[in-house]
């Protein structure tokens, strides 16, 4: 389907201190590469995505542009009442779509808190809807909106729960499903599409932005890490009726309720040798940080057919930065998908999609460095889910960096790695 465009700059929102968000016509939309303000192009905004959220930002100013002279201009206080206070608003757009500039404000003070583990996209309001700083990576309908009745999930989870008592892991993905809304869970008990497969409570890097666990003080994980290691026979009880219900269907180790699966090599390898002794359909998936290379090798020759390897950057210093990683480092990561590239397997990168970042000259020198080098088959567009201010801060982003754009990076990546194939999710292969 081709996208819809607006055929004029959408204004400017912000939100007043109960939460209720305005438009404020006087000043047009912007958005954030990095630390520099940037005006989109009209064909950089679609439609609201259904399904997407908006995001009040606390101690945040709204940054907008002024049509007059074309220059950036924050909001101080509520132009209809200053009484009423003024916060940044945000969009956090629903899966499949990436972000091509970050919602624009800037810290009342620098010692505010950060912001939750999510993605903050430009927003904007014209005729009489939402417009975001976004595009489509993905087709799939994989975890669109209209998949996901929540009366029909409640009672599927609440059936499966009831049929597997001694199952912990479905126990503990009825959790994910009802208690935290995760696609994955759901499609799971839903019978279709990606079914999650969590299996580690530890993991072996400290990732700033860990969505599963947090320091004490910062800001709250989104979800809690899984608890226990389940058993192979627990694992295959999940994996092996979905794969034979579910048309391409596929079933992936290493979520965001979890740490690193590869810590639970040895589990996985029996899990995966269960599995693949009762059925032969679908894909068996990892997604991990790639820190253990032998363990890779294990599981590919054990019949694992793809991994998804998550990375922030193709740079050494702003991976460690971000990672913290503990008893591995960023050669390892290009060592796990060597391995995998040796036995014909399919490699695709997470690669976390930070406007101003990841299109900057470093970043896609070492980028293509990579691709060239690697060969991976697949590209994830994935949007970061942390406060921008606090990344730009953690990998120690230069003020003065200058980025291509979202989309020209994406169209020079496209035509340099023409093989290169692109999206969101975790492909199916068989």
């Amino acid at each position: 389907m081709k996208a819809r465009h607006p055929d004029k700059m959408p204004c400017l929102l912000f939100a007043n201190s109960r939460g209720e968000i305005q438009d404020f016509p006087e000043l047009h939309m912007a958005g954030r590469s990095a630390y520099q303000f940037n005006s989109p192009e009209l064909v950089d905004l679609i439609p609201l995505p259904e399904g997407s959220e908006l995001f009040v930002l606390p101690d945040r100013l709204p940054v907008g542009f002024d049509p007059a002279d074309g220059e950036a201009a924050r909001l101080l206080e509520n132009p209809f009442d200053p009484a009423e206070g003024i916060q940044a608003v945000a969009a956090f757009v629903s899966p499949a779509h990436t972000t091509i500039l970050s919602a624009a404000f800037e810290k009342k003070t620098a010692s505010v808190s950060p912001l939750p583990l999510f993605a903050y996209t430009a927003v904007g309001w014209y005729d009489s809807q939402f417009w975001v700083a976004s595009f489509r990576s993905d087709e799939s309908p994989r975890q669109d909106a209209c998949h996901f009745d929540p009366k029909r999930i409640k009672s599927r989870t609440l059936a499966a729960l009831k049929r597997h008592p001694d199952n912990r892991l479905i126990q503990h993905l009825g959790g994910c499903s009802l208690t935290y809304s995760c696609p994955a869970a759901k499609n799971y008990f839903q019978g279709r599409e990606e079914a999650p497969l969590p299996t580690s409570p530890a993991c072996n890097a400290h990732c700033v932005g860990c969505i599963s666990l947090q320091a004490s003080g910062c800001c709250p994980s989104t979800q809690d890490r899984i608890k226990f290691v389940p058993t192979a026979r627990e694992i295959a009880e999940v994996a092996v009726p979905h794969l034979n219900a579910v048309d391409r269907g596929v079933v992936s180790f290493g979520q965001g309720c979890e740490g690193e699966p590869l810590l639970q090599a040895e589990t996985i390898e029996q899990a995966i040798r269960l599995i693949r002794k009762q059925t032969s359909r679908g894909t068996i998936n990892l997604n991990t940080n790639a820190s253990l290379p032998e363990a890779v090798a294990r599981l590919a020759d054990a019949g694992l057919d793809s991994i998804r390897v998550s990375m922030n950057s193709a740079r050494l210093d702003q991976h460690t930065l971000y990672y913290r990683p503990s008893g591995f480092n960023f050669n390892d990561v290009c060592q796990s998908i060597a391995m995998m590239k040796k036995r014909d397997r399919f490699v695709s990168l997470n690669y976390f999609i930070c406007p101003g970042v990841t299109d900057s000259d470093a970043e896609t020198e070492a980028f293509c460095r990579l691709l060239s080098e690697y060969k991976p088959d697949f590209v994830q567009l994935r949007n970061l889910n942390m406060d921008p201010d606090w990344y730009l801060e953690t990998i120690r982003h230069p003020k003065e960096s200058r980025a291509m754009g979202i989309r020209p990076w994406l169209s020079m990546i496209k035509q340099r790695f023409p093989r290169l194939r692109y999206g969101y999710f975790n492909p199916a292969l068989r």
